[in-house]
Formats: C-alpha cells, sequence, structure tokens
C-alpha cells in the first residue's frame, strides 16, 4: 500500500474512533506510589499514556476516578540538528573491512530515537550491518520530524485488562528517496488480576525490561534529545511475555520488584535484531530485580539486569548472547542523579546475518562494555508559562570489539537545557562531543541538536 493512502486510512480511522468516543481528556491510569518519582523526575505530563513497563501496577476500580474507557494520546518531536564532517564517524580514507566495525557508527545521534545523520560512507565500503537508523541529512543542518507518536489504550473501567498500541510516523530521507517508515513500536494486552498486589501479565510486543534507560525512550519523556552509546544494547521493543511485580515494605519506606521477559530478540534495538519474528527458534530470557527507598525528599532506586538466550540475527540457536548490568538513580530535592553499567557479549553465529536493516554476510562475535551517568537538576519556575528549567551533563564511555577486530574505545560529553512550558510543550538543546580514545580514527562528528515536543 502506498504511503499516502495508508496514512489517510489511518487518519480516517482516529477521526471514526474519536467520534464514537466522546471522551474528555484522558487521565492517568493509576498514580505512582507514595514516593515514586518515575514520572516527575523525567517531567513526564500526567496524561501520556504509561506503557506499564515500571508502572505502579493495578488500583482497584473504587478507588480509581470515572473515566473513559478509551484513552487517545501522543506526540509530536520536531527537531533541528547539524552534525559536523559528512554526518558519520566514518574517516575519509579508512580500509578497515568491514568499515562499521573499526568505528562507532552510532555516535553521531541526532534525536530520540538514536537516528544518527547518515550512515553512508560516500565510498561504497562494505559494511556489515552494525548500523543505526539514519535521519539522512549528512553534514548538513536540517529541521527534522523526528516522530509524529499515536498512543491508544483502552480499558474498560471495572476491568482488570489493559490494551495498549504506540505506533508512530517516521518520516526521514534516504540515498534512494523517501526513506520515512511507519512503526508499531508497542502493541500488547496487559492483565492486572489481583486488587491488593502489585502484579502485571503482559503479551504482545512490549519495552525492554533490562537496566533503566528504557524508561526514557520517548521523547516527552527523556530529559534531553538522545539516547546514549549503550541505549542500542538495552532500550529495544520485542515480542514476547512479560511479568512485572513489586512489593512495597512500607515499615523501612521501601520496594522491591521483579520485571521479567521472555522474548524473539531480547533487548537490542530492531537495526542490530529484529524483534517482530524468531529467526534463531528460541527464546531470550532477560529480568531486572529493584530495589527503592523512598524517604522524602530523597529517593533512591537500584537495580540489576541479566539477559541469556539466542542471538537473534542469526539461525544458530547454540549461538548466545548474554548480558549483565546495574544501574542507580538517586533524587534530592529537584537533583536527579542517573547510571547505568551494561556489559554485552554474543558468541559466533552462523551467516548469514538478518537486522530489521537488511541481510548480511558475517554474524561475528562480538564484545561491548558501556557505562553513562548523568546529573540534572529540574527548577520549578512560577509562571503560567514556564513551569520547569532543567540543565543537564551526561557522560558516556564504550569498549567494544568483534572477535579477530581490533577494540575500540569512545566517549562522549553531552550537556543541555530543558524547557517545560503548559505542561504539554518541551524545548531542548543539546551538544554531544564525540571522542575516539583507541582504535578508531579520530573524525569531526560532534552533534548540534535540538527538539520540540508537543504533547496531548
Amino acid at each position: 500500500m502506498r504511503r499516502g493512502a495508508l496514512l489517510a486510512g489511518v487518519t480516517t480511522l482516529l477521526l471514526a474512533t474519536v467520534a464514537r468516543a466522546q471522551a474528555p481528556r484522558a487521565l492517568p491510569e493509576a498514580p505512582p506510589p507514595a514516593g515514586d518519582p518515575s514520572a516527575s523526575d523525567t517531567s513526564q505530563p500526567d496524561d501520556l499514556v504509561d506503557a506499564g513497563n515500571d508502572s505502579a501496577g493495578y488500583t482497584p476500580p473504587a478507588a480509581a476516578p470515572a473515566e473513559s474507557a478509551l484513552h487517545i494520546d501522543g506526540y509530536v518531536d520536531v527537531g533541528f540538528a547539524k552534525a559536523q564532517g559528512n554526518g558519520t564517524s566514518f574517516p575519509g580514507q579508512d580500509i578497515a573491512v568491514p568499515a562499521d566495525y573499526g568505528v562507532d557508527t552510532f555516535a553521531p545521534a541526532v534525536n530520540a530515537r538514536g537516528d544518527v545523520a547518515s550512515t553512508d560512507p560516500g565510498d561504497r565500503r562494505f559494511l556489515n550491518g552494525f548500523l543505526p537508523r539514519s535521519a539522512g541529512i549528512g553534514g548538513n543542518p536540517s529541521f527534522l520530524l523526528n516522530t509524529l507518536d499515536l498512543d491508544l489504550r483502552y480499558q474498560r473501567p471495572g476491568t482488570p485488562l489493559m490494551i495498549f498500541s504506540r505506533v508512530q510516523f517516521l518520516p526521514r530521507l534516504s540515498p534512494s528517496g523517501d526513506g520515512g517508515r511507519f512503526l508499531v513500536e508497542q502493541a500488547f494486552g496487559r492483565l492486572m488480576p489481583l486488587d491488593t498486589q502489585e502484579l502485571a501479565i503482559s503479551v504482545g510486543k512490549f519495552d525492554s525490561v533490562f537496566g533503566i534507560e528504557y524508561l526514557d525512550n520517548e521523547a516527552p519523556i527523556r530529559t534531553g534529545v538522545t539516547p546514549s552509546l549503550a541505549a542500542r544494547y538495552t532500550t529495544g521493543q520485542s515480542i514476547g511475555a512479560k511479568v512485572f511485580y513489586r512489593l512495597q515494605l512500607g515499615a523501612i519506606g521501601s520496594a522491591v520488584s521483579l520485571n521479567a521477559a521472555a522474548t524473539n530478540s531480547g533487548n537490542m534495538v530492531e537495526s542490530l535484531q529484529p524483534p517482530d519474528g524468531s529467526v534463531a527458534g528460541g527464546p531470550v530470557l532477560s529480568a531486572r530485580l529493584g530495589y527503592e527507598l523512598n524517604l522524602r525528599p530523597f529517593q533512591l532506586k537500584a537495580g540489576g539486569s541479566a539477559l541469556h538466550g539466542p542471538r537473534n540475527d542469526q539461525r544458530d540457536r547454540k549461538a548466545m548472547q548474554r548480558m549483565e548490568g546495574a544501574d542507580l538513580r538517586l533524587f534530592v530535592a529537584g537533583l536527579a542523579l542517573s547510571g547505568e553499567y551494561v556489559r554485552v557479549d554474543e558468541d559466533e553465529g552462523t551467516g548469514p546475518k538478518v537486522t530489521n536493516l537488511g541481510t548480511f554476510p558475517l554474524a561475528s562475535g562480538f564484545h561491548a562494555r558501556a557505562l553513562w551517568g548523568q546529573l540534572a537538576y529540574a527548577l520549578s519556575v512560577d509562571t503560567s508559562s514556564l513551569q520547569k528549567v532543567t540543565p543537564y551533563v551526561r557522560y558516556e564511555w564504550r569498549h567494544a570489539w568483534f572477535d579477530g577486530f581490533v577494540p575500540i574505545t569512545v566517549d562522549r560529553l553531552v550537556g543541555g537545557l530543558r524547557l517545560d512550558l503548559w505542561d504539554v510543550l518541551s524545548v531542548k538543546g543539546e551538544v554531544l562531543i564525540n571522542r575516539e580514545r583507541a582504535g578508531a580514527p579520530n573524525v569531526p562528528n560532534n552533534v548540534y541538536t535540538s527538539s520540540v515536543v508537543y504533547q496531548w
């Protein structure tokens, strides 16, 4: 179907849905527990649908306000970006083969999805699919429509079953012309069977359960503009089943939680492993065990994550992927400190390698160690328009290598400012300073980017 016809059909369906629903503005499904900053610490608007990955669990119907069964929410993310050089991490005269094994192709990111300015080396060098999605702007300054997002949530009042979908329109430029996509990012049903326990069982396509950065996937929620250098391993969506359980320990102001999933591809982004079908023929198991200490105005969240299963970009079920990670979040009077460490190991697989970008010949063994830490301060402003001003800084480091190839080490310094206006508009500006520390050639690949996010 042609993209124009598809968009017209979707628009017609939504207008019809709105006309049938005649619903008031969506209310939050369930408030966070006392002391839980999962919404406020990221400037999340009250009416942005929570997909339920770190939710407060099921709220008994008697305690919930009367509300419509159907909620329609979303956002528009518009950006302006300029990357140095040709918008890639490829040097002009590099002879490394494959070319994407010798640089960090994900470094010159321009938006919340982690799309980079370009992935085109410019001279037909051999690439083996270790690539992000591209905005297609090269080194040119350009306006970007990063994401048009539409969220639909249906839950009949008084029932413990919720149905959620998140679809996104992603206009892009490719070397051959229009590279835009229509993406079903999430689509699942969630059962919350117990009135007195925070237990949720989800089946469908949903966010990762590994670490904490997946909580900031969407542009309105993310403090800054771009994801970290580790996000490619931990923030992907996949199809499968998931269980979330949290036990409140009110006597000591604490809680412990378990988030566990069995999915097709684990947590890697779709440009590295396809989530929508099992290529290897076996599930990938992942889980995070978390602890929360809630003593206002001080909150601490810490967790450990693990993943094990066949790498879903090749057909050898014995070629495994393993991941371990640790994360920490600290909130004190408007100050937010967060960070994460990730270790990734993939066995050599049997080619060809399959990703959502195409089919490539080599399924090389791969290893990575990555970490990031971010400090942000949310200054509340008492005006009718400007609600909050949040400056932030982030440091990121990544060491990675393919079996038989030279290891590379890179790091990144990120700084930016976010303004929140009227609870429905966020304006962000960000600078990324990318540095090649070892194994990779030095290239001009810093990025200056910005984002304006409208929410409804």
